[in-house]
């Protein structure tokens, strides 16, 4: 049994496709299927059903894969230690961060952490929660930016912030004349949210949940995959209103008295940005560190 064995029953357990996981190893494709059926036979079961059309993980094929994850990770860990010494801020680190919350934290937190560690070499990506988290369990990333509450197990979550929800709102919009907005105004409004698949969506909705219920809103306005920033523009076009996190509301973009927000009344709706690691990750300073860059980053 070798370590490249592992790695390609996991690249296999991931594409679910001989050739996608050949090409994810930079190997051939018979030589990724010779590697399986060698470890299988050794192993004494068969990991995968295979068809014409599909590559499927037995039962037992899972859990062989979820360990051959955490040989890898350990794997990785010797290398990262030989790499670096002890420099902990020394080599790459993989963050990813959820749609609504990367586009506004990355360009504050890069400089402060190139700065705080010049030789950490950071690469970025955004992508739902769903995916993140598979991709934190999988190794494919070292940390997670994402929105609580999130479990998840053999991971580990620390917050960062709270960021407050607030309202945003087109020019001569009667709603300026408040000083803070009531949520349970939010069904009557020309509201425009996420698609499904956002976690922002399912917040704003938790908050005010008569919006669920409501009928006559524009919640499927904007289909699944749109950005905070399409809202904006949106309520720019004077289309509606929306909810965004105080970091995206960016009135400070467009032509003055274009755009206005209003705080909503006390308790004041918000969600907790928190970092997440998986337990075995041997880099302790560096979410030491994010969490210091996060600390001196003035994001609203």
């Amino acid at each position: 049994m070798t370590l490249s064995e592992l790695k390609y029953i996991v690249a296999l357990c991931q594409q679910r496709h001989f050739g996608r996981a050949a090409e994810q190893c930079n190997v051939s494709q018979p030589t990724l299927s010779v590697a399986i059926k060698k470890l299988e036979s050794e192993l004494g079961i068969s990991l995968f059903e295979r068809s014409k059309n599909s590559v499927n993980v037995t039962p037992l094929g899972e859990k062989i894969v979820r360990q051959a994850q955490v040989v890898l990770e350990g794997a990785r860990s010797l290398k990262e230690l030989a790499a670096g010494g002890k420099n902990q801020l020394k080599g790459p680190l993989k963050i990813g961060a959820i749609f609504t919350i990367g586009p506004y934290l990355y360009p504050h937190l890069i400089p402060q952490v190139q700065t705080l560690a010049p030789d950490m070499p950071l690469y970025i990506e955004e992508d739902y929660t769903r995916n993140l988290r598979k991709k934190l369990r999988d190794g494919e990333l070292d940390i997670i930016v994402i929105a609580l509450p999130f479990t998840e197990a053999d991971v580990v979550c620390k917050p960062l912030y709270d960021e407050p929800f607030e309202v945003l709102l087109p020019q001569d919009h009667p709603w300026l004349k408040h000083k803070t907005i009531d949520p349970n105004l939010l069904p009557n409004s020309d509201l425009m949210l996420l698609g499904d698949g956002h976690c922002f969506r399912d917040q704003v909705l938790e908050m005010c949940p008569a919006l669920a219920k409501h009928t006559n809103s524009r919640l499927g306005a904007v289909t699944q995959g749109s950005s905070l920033e399409t809202l904006r523009h949106m309520v720019a076009s004077g289309l509606g209103i929306t909810v965004l996190p105080k970091s995206a509301t960016g009135t400070s973009q467009y032509a003055s008295n274009l755009l206005h927000t209003r705080p909503f009344k006390q308790p004041t709706p918000s969600r907790t940005v928190a970092i997440a690691w998986r337990a075995s990750f041997p880099r302790p300073q560096v979410i030491d560190l994010i969490s210091k860059a996060v600390e001196q980053c003035q994001l609203f």
